[in-house]
């Protein structure tokens, strides 16, 4: 070869730079995270890859082809990141497929409707490809709701036939039918092999708007109102710990993750709800979230308006530029402005979990979009103001509060039209000492005692409304 072609080869090289040369990007992490609802397999790079996908059904199993890549030590972590409870992955197999193109095989423990998509750099991650497995008939919240709920009461009465003749007679009770309160019974009794197995529900239902009042905030003690009509019905509570998944919430000083110790207040929380009853009637506590896995702002909403629930209940710790800012806060939906300049950055900053969780936007449910873009009624306004000012009552005895009353921002997680719904910042956790209590024992016991109160607080002058619409 002559020096003169040499030279020109050397430009060549210098001219296409280190990134032209090197073959498609590099791997920098892969996560697994298995959940009830889904499983979700995540692959970061420092460059956005591109990838064909297969679905073989028999044995199920997905292969991924992702080109433009070798197969490095950082694909080969994934096979040992599956756990052996996830319920949906058995296993991953990597290998190099071609020159350029390596495949990653998920073999399935049961068929799933797999979403493969890529997410753009955000935050502090980089490129991201994500493989989402639904499974292919999701499992109904409501009707998981009532098995764990008889399952602790034939635990405590020792006997199905106990327990069906107490729910029955409450079930019968005057004129307020409470449609979940009958199925419940029904699904205690053995049918016969001509009784149709009753049915559950498949769609939002929602409840009759009317039969709620606008009536303007009241902080008054419960004991002054009047005696709480009886419902004879199921109470359910959605609590909603914030973020989750590839959304670890704000962070504090020491590492601590938001999206763990509003998890962990939650679970607290529940554990009182269930054990509560108001006005003799059970109480039963429905989580968006039971594990560490990112769920959408949409379907929080959905989830709640799928189980009925009577009350909204988002559980947060919010950050802030400075370490000095300290105290919680309760949070209602506004229609229209917020109320401060800070409710305002607070909500933007919660309604951008869906972008660094990573959403599918084309993939988008439909009812998903709809419970975003509906437009909470001002009586649902007025309600959400009544459960916040109760719990921001009983918080603030045992906590600093950030502001004395309750605030007003665009929240999406708030946006369902027929429940009373507020957002619970517990504390700044980018406040060292507020950090330090988040992660107590003690602390988390005394904010989940508080907000129990400010439910129950809630509840002693507004009852439960009776379930209107069949389920």
């Amino acid at each position: 070869m002559k020096r003169r072609d040499l030279l020109q080869g050397g430009t060549l090289v210098l001219l296409l730079g280190a990134q032209q040369i090197a073959r498609g990007a590099t791997i920098v992490a892969v996560r697994v995270w298995p959940a009830p609802d889904y499983s979700r397999v995540t692959i970061e790079s420092d460059g956005q890859l591109s990838a064909k996908q297969f679905f073989v059904a028999s044995p199920p199993r997905l292969a991924v082809d992702i080109e433009g890549i070798d197969l490095n030590p950082a694909l080969r972590e994934l096979v040992a990141k599956v756990k052996a409870d996830d319920p949906f992955i058995s296993g991953i197999r990597v290998g190099q497929n071609a020159p350029g193109v390596v495949r990653l095989v998920v073999d399935l423990k049961q068929p799933v409707l797999p979403q493969v998509f890529t997410l753009p750099p955000i935050a502090a991650y980089q490129h991201r490809l994500v493989f989402d497995l639904y499974p292919t008939q999701a499992a109904d919240p409501l009707e998981a709701l009532i098995a764990e709920r008889l399952q602790d009461r034939q635990q405590a009465d020792g006997a199905r036939q106990a327990a069906s003749a107490g729910l029955a007679s409450s079930g019968s009770a005057g004129s307020t039918r409470d449609p979940l309160g009958e199925l419940i019974v029904q699904q205690t009794r053995k049918p016969a092999a001509s009784e149709p197995r009753p049915a559950t529900p498949n769609s939002i239902a929602d409840k009759d708007r009317a039969t709620r009042t606008s009536a303007p905030n009241d902080t008054k003690n419960p004991a002054e109102g009047a005696v709480a009509a009886k419902t004879d019905r199921l109470i359910i509570i959605a609590l909603d710990p914030g973020h989750g998944g590839e959304d670890p919430g704000a962070i504090g000083p020491s590492g601590t993750r938001e999206k763990d110790v509003v998890l962990q207040i939650a679970h607290r929380v529940r554990e009182r709800i269930n054990a509560t009853t108001v006005n003799g009637n059970s109480m039963r506590a429905f989580l968006t979230r039971d594990a560490d896995f990112f769920v959408p702002l949409g379907v929080r909403v959905q989830k709640a308006r799928r189980v009925q629930a009577d009350l909204f209940v988002s559980i947060h710790a919010d950050a802030f530029f400075t370490p000095s800012a300290r105290g919680a806060s309760v949070f209602a939906l506004s229609n229209g402005a917020a109320s401060s300049t800070a409710a305002r950055w607070m909500a933007d900053q919660e309604n951008k979990a869906d972008l660094i969780g990573g959403i599918n936007v084309r993939a988008k449910d439909a009812q998903v979009q709809r419970a975003l873009l509906d437009m909470s009624t001002t009586a649902q306004i007025n309600d959400s103001l009544k459960l916040g000012s109760a719990m921001l009552g009983e918080i603030g005895n045992i906590a600093k509060l950030h502001k004395p009353r309750v605030e007003q921002a665009g929240f999406a997680v708030l946006k369902a039209p027929d429940i009373p719904s507020v957002l619970v910042e517990t504390a700044f956790i980018s406040n060292p000492e507020e950090e330090a209590k988040l992660r107590s024992d003690d602390y988390q016991e005394q904010l989940a005692d508080a907000i129990m109160r400010g439910i129950q607080r809630y509840f002693a002058r507004n009852p439960p409304l009776a379930r209107s619409r069949p389920l």
